[in-house]
């Protein structure tokens, strides 16, 4: 049986340890990745973390691509001059939700040179690329389509590669999860309408975030739309046309028998 530990070192250890978590809580909110959306931000403490690791999730099946659009946007918000997006995906992400489109990118707001894309076999040699990926610092986001559950020990290792990099990294999973996991935001993202522009075209392209997660606060749950010019997220507010008054369910009954 080992000694039991002097409480002086004992105490020791956890001022040590109390010390690092301050400092990392510190760093954290200095690099922090705002939405220019007051609410959002408000939620999030001035915004997303810049250098952790985050989870983004389509509502449904059919709402991948706006999951997908969701993330891409983020790394628009968080690319650094010089420096690129890496984008990880299994063969069989591939095969089931398609591949990236590059001028559809570029119009999007992330230049494709700008962008490398990796293709491995497995979940399992995706996660290891995104955690070797997230340690280097020409990358300023990185993005992963693991195609899988991502365990606790996996999400760990991927949150102090962000932070020892300095990179944001996003989890793009192809439905929710409610696995026990480090990650400091969890999203569920769906398409939502977007408004006409003014010739009555399509307009920005739009999402319905979903709030499930969030270390620092509460959650919540917005509409909003990207501008793909200014590499900026909008508020989307849409009025509620009132209640037409002739309504015939608002003239008074009559009994016919």
């Amino acid at each position: 049986m080992l000694p039991a530990e002097p409480m002086e070192q004992h105490l020791s250890r956890l001022r040590r340890a109390i010390a690092e978590n301050e400092a990392c809580l510190i760093a954290e909110a200095g690099h922090r990745l705002a939405f220019g959306i007051a609410p959002i931000d408000a939620t999030l403490a001035g915004g997303l973390a810049g250098a952790a690791l985050h989870e983004v999730s389509a509502t449904l099946p059919l709402h991948f691509s706006a999951a997908a659009g969701f993330a891409l946007a983020l790394a628009a918000r968080a690319r650094k001059p010089q420096k690129q997006t890496l984008w990880i995906a299994t063969d069989f992400s591939c095969l089931e939700a398609g591949a990236l489109y590059g001028p559809g990118l570029d119009q999007f707001g992330l230049p494709t040179e700008r962008l490398l894309i990796a293709r491995v076999a497995r979940p399992i040699d995706a996660l290891f690329a995104m955690e070797e990926a997230l340690k280097c610092r020409a990358l300023s986001a990185v993005i992963a389509e693991p195609h899988g559950e991502v365990d606790l020990t996996a999400t760990r290792r991927l949150s102090l590669a962000a932070r020892e990099g300095g990179a944001l990294g996003l989890l793009l999973h192809h439905k929710p999860s409610d696995a026990p996991s480090a990650a400091h935001t969890r999203w569920q993202v769906a398409a939502a309408p977007s408004e006409p522009d003014e010739l009555g075209g399509l307009g920005r392209t739009a999402f319905t975030l979903s709030l499930t997660r969030n270390r620092r606060g509460p959650c919540g749950r917005w509409t909003v739309a990207w501008d793909h010019h200014e590499h900026a997220f909008a508020a989307l507010s849409r009025g509620v046309a009132e209640a037409a008054r002739d309504r015939p369910d608002r003239e008074p009954l009559i009994r016919t028998g």
